[in-house]
């Protein structure tokens, strides 16, 4: 029903209101919920999604501490029954969706309305640049734009938006935290799964043909790590049974994270069918492949293995992230691959010498280190 603005239950007024589109936009702006949640504590939080992976994540992590309902079509009669409902004393986007019903009603009541963490790139510049009719008038009722990266303020200066609105914070996700029960959940899974002696290649936010290319990856680097343990993690539930099905189907050996089974000597392949956990199995990991880069989506979250210390390989698809992506790859902390043979080559070299491998995972930890502070700079552009 939130789809069309009816959001049935109470809701002090006067909150803030934080647009997540998915699971990766949740977790960027984790840190600033929590802040205003702790800052704010008797202010109403509500967070919208359009997912309803995104929906889980907020449960996951927040519980009840912040209200939570799918963001409205954008007509004008379904944006401004919630915005009633609402009433809220601002309104954050996180990283790219912009909505000109959502962002007039805002600016026709008075309500600021702030894009954080905010991307923009070539070719949606472009885009853009061909609706000026419609991306103008929305620009112009922008309260202001926190963008996380030198290419994504100069994408908006170039689209017009003044620079007494815009701030280049950096990227919000250089502040990310892992939390505790994220490190002992990974603990429980090195017990109950039976990973002593194992090495693990852990393949997070798989898509297809992601999960083939990883497959024709393991079973020749295997050859030459025959404790080496393939561990995939689906971007998507529904393609839970998918990647289930293709692993049936050739005939290997592996166990489904959620039938609580353990590894035996056998076992090739993890298949991590829940939500919620990759950072838990990123931890446990060897060498780390960020998933929908590959897959031309754009590339996934670099950072959430850097940050455990983890190297990294990514297809050249990360126009998501860019900056991160190139800053991780200058150092050494991230290599760059295109197909199955190439993970086998940089995987043989990250595993087989201890030094160079050491010196990947340090490398990952300085640049998150050097780049954090984003969330300040959010914060203070806010006036929060």
């Amino acid at each position: 029903m939130s789809r069309f603005g009816i959001y049935l239950k109470p809701v002090d007024k006067n909150g803030f209101w934080i647009h997540c589109a998915s699971v990766g936009e949740v977790v960027a702006a984790q840190q600033l919920i929590e802040r205003l949640l702790q800052k704010y504590p008797a202010v109403a939080v509500t967070v919208t999604t359009n997912t309803m992976t995104g929906r889980k994540r907020v449960a996951e992590l927040f519980t009840k501490r912040v209200n939570h309902c799918y963001l409205p079509y954008d007509f004008p009669l379904f944006v401004n029954a919630l915005l009633a409902k609402l009433q809220p004393r601002m309104l954050l986007i996180t990283e790219m969706e912009l909505w000109p019903n959502l962002c007039h009603g805002c600016w026709k009541k008075g309500i600021p309305f702030f894009v954080i963490n905010a991307r923009m790139s070539e070719k949606s510049t472009l885009t853009y640049q061909k609706l000026s009719w419609l991306m103008q008038p929305l620009l112009n009722k922008l309260s202001g734009v926190c963008a996380q990266g030198e290419r994504d303020y100069q994408n908006y200066r170039q689209l017009g938006l003044h620079d007494s609105r815009l701030c280049l914070s950096n990227n919000i996700k250089f502040d990310l935290h892992i939390s505790d029960s994220e490190l002992e959940l990974a603990d429980t899974f090195f017990q109950n799964l039976n990973l002593e002696g194992r090495i693990l290649l852990v393949a997070g936010s798989t898509h297809e043909p992601e999960e083939q290319v990883m497959l024709d990856a393991y079973l020749k680097l295997a050859k030459s790590f025959p404790n080496l343990l393939l561990v995939i993690v689906p971007r998507h539930p529904q393609r839970f049974e998918f990647v289930n099905a293709l692993l049936t189907k050739q005939k290997l050996n592996f166990i489904r994270i959620s039938q609580t089974e353990a590894c035996n000597s056998n076992t090739q392949v993890i298949l991590a069918d829940q939500m919620g956990i990759l950072r838990s199995l990123y931890a446990l990991a060897s060498v780390a492949f960020v998933g929908g880069s590959i897959a031309l989506r754009g590339g996934h979250n670099a950072l959430e293995p850097a940050a455990l210390g983890v190297p990294i390989l990514m297809g050249k698809s990360i126009y998501n992230n860019p900056q991160i992506c190139e800053d991780l790859a200058q150092v050494g902390a991230l290599s760059f691959i295109d197909n199955s043979q190439k993970i086998v080559e940089c995987g043989e070299t990250l595993l087989s010498d201890p030094a160079l491998h050491q010196a990947a995972a340090k490398a990952g930890l300085t640049v998150i280190a050097q780049n954090r502070g984003a969330l300040e700079r959010t914060l203070s552009f806010l006036q929060l």
